[in-house]
């Protein structure tokens, strides 16, 4: 098994754990082997353990993960309705790859961009050569890299926005991940904008 397989089987692991196969109305089986293809392809591509696992909204809606978020038994949670987190949507030339899920490769909570406007913040990333995290890909971090909050930054994740214009943004509020949204010329001093290097599914192994 190579660096990159193990490293999705130990986050396939955590989210299965958490309870995603009840989100996505399948058993863990069933679920597990949704992810077997893209799995079995990082064994002839390893791209190392700095990846991330993500399953699609059409796997798993957004508006029920926030809450398998947590930061020492403190769960996440957000006071944003179901209808305003689903109407964060990737934005063109951010869709992920075809799914079930696929991976994320070098995220970040972009800690050079702390303090940073997202329209800012979106001009510097194209700049940078790096690719805006979308909605999905921000709560896999919360929920494979919680820690992350509290060490580095909490982030807004550029690569989403709904039709009034937010972002929507993780951070750490009453001791917990804390799904937000901020406005695209808002600034806060405790907020990075979140990037990747690249995305790939399984169509972009072969």
């Amino acid at each position: 098994m190579s660096i990159a397989s193990a490293e999705a089987v130990k986050q396939l692991d955590r989210i299965v754990a958490l309870g995603y196969p009840d989100v996505a109305d399948m058993d863990a089986a069933a679920f597990r082997a949704l992810a077997t293809p893209l799995i079995s392809a990082l064994e002839r591509c390893d791209l190392g353990s700095n990846i991330l696992l993500v399953p699609t909204r059409e796997l798993v809606s957004p508006e029920s993960l926030i809450a398998r978020t947590s930061i020492n038994r403190m769960a996440g949670f957000t006071t944003m309705p179901p209808r305003d987190i689903v109407s964060f949507l990737p934005q063109d030339g951010f869709e992920p790859p075809e799914g079930p899920f696929y991976l994320v490769v070098e995220p970040h909570t972009g800690t050079c961009y702390v303090n940073r406007e997202p329209d800012v913040a979106r001009k510097l990333l194209d700049a940078d050569e790096r690719l805006p995290l979308t909605l999905e890909e921000g709560l896999a971090i919360a929920t494979q890299h919680p820690d992350w909050l509290e060490v580095k930054n909490g982030f807004n994740l550029l690569g989403s926005r709904s039709a009034d214009g937010r972002v929507p943004s993780i951070w750490m509020s009453q001791n917990a991940p804390r799904l937000g949204s901020v406005w695209p010329n808002s600034r806060h001093t405790w907020l990075g904008n979140a990037y990747c290097m690249s995305r790939r599914g399984v169509s972009l192994f072969r």
